[in-house]
């Protein structure tokens, strides 16, 4: 075949562009102070291949910074209060997550950075349930029909009801909820993740800080060995409150998802990595692609 030094046709670029625009996510994490936001962030990006050793938040004095938290004012109060871009790839995707102030004292950085993106994680303490901060931020994220994804956090702790955090979404913050996984236990006892698309338990082991990623069993939900993971009681609330899901909870809805009126909701343990990549595999699953979006002009 002849060599060609014509330049490539119209076509060939819009496609090429046209691709590059849909393997891209561009995000932020949104929370109120203390909820596991700086937590959340390093364990997604030791997931998603940016790091090979993941810091411990919670144990600062023995361990190096969290990546996000660069400036010395950060490391020495434990909170992002500056705005960072971290880029990496994971399961072909080019990913922007936009590292944002938590602390209410640098809320306006935090604003600015809610109008870049085009999908939220929305960090919930299980042992607090909505928070002050949490609800500002998210009517910012509403006022713009931002796509809110939420993830639990904290599970490893004693915590509430699962069932009543997502009756909170709804009555604190007008949001429908859909279940996406369901814990295994809480406190202590936590266990895993039941994924309901799959109908697959996850049972994970803990790693010591954190700092690897945890070794994870899948099998089903009838198998013995969920039983003996958990007490008597526990596996019996387990199974009658997904049951009570399958039947009167909400279903999920893209569509509702992308116009921000139904949030998919991630239960787990950042700080032990439960839940993390159940939740950053669904994300890029269902979260857009940069959207066109209305410019003011004089």
């Amino acid at each position: 075949m002849p060599f060609s030094l014509e330049p490539p046709t119209k076509r060939t670029i819009r496609v090429t562009l046209q691709e590059e625009i849909q393997r891209r996510r561009t995000f932020a994490i949104i929370s109120h102070p203390d909820a596991g936001k700086t937590t959340l962030t390093e364990k997604l990006l030791l997931y998603g291949g940016a790091v090979q050793l993941a810091g411990s938040v919670t144990a600062r004095k023995n361990q190096r910074a969290t990546t996000s938290d660069w400036m010395e004012l950060e490391k020495k109060r434990g909170i992002s209060i500056s705005s960072t871009v971290l880029q990496f790839e994971y399961s072909g995707y080019r990913i922007n997550l936009l590292d944002t102030p938590g602390h209410k004292d640098f809320s306006e950085d935090t604003y600015r950075v809610l109008t870049a993106v085009d999908a939220v994680i929305m960090v919930i303490d299980a042992g607090k349930g909505v928070e002050s901060q949490t609800r500002k931020l998210f009517e910012v994220c509403a006022r713009r029909g931002v796509p809110i994804f939420t993830f639990i956090n904290k599970l490893d702790r004693p915590s509430r009801d699962p069932i009543q955090l997502m009756d909170e979404l709804e009555a604190v913050l007008g949001l429908r909820s859909c279940a996406m996984n369901w814990p295994l236990g809480n406190g202590p006892e936590f266990r895993g993740i039941y994924d309901r698309a799959e109908k697959k338990v996850h049972l994970f082991e803990r790693v010591v800080g954190g700092m690897y990623r945890a070794p994870v069993n899948v099998t089903g939900l009838d198998d013995p060995i969920v039983g003996e993971k958990l007490d008597e009681l526990t596996y019996a609330t387990v199974r009658e409150q997904i049951e009570m899901v399958e039947l009167a909870g909400a279903s999920f809805d893209h569509g509702e998802v992308l116009a921000g009126r139904l949030t998919p909701v991630f239960f787990g343990s950042g700080v032990n990595n439960f839940g993390v990549q159940l939740l950053l595999d669904r994300f890029l699953q269902y979260s857009s692609a940069p959207r066109g979006r209305a410019v003011a002009t004089e």
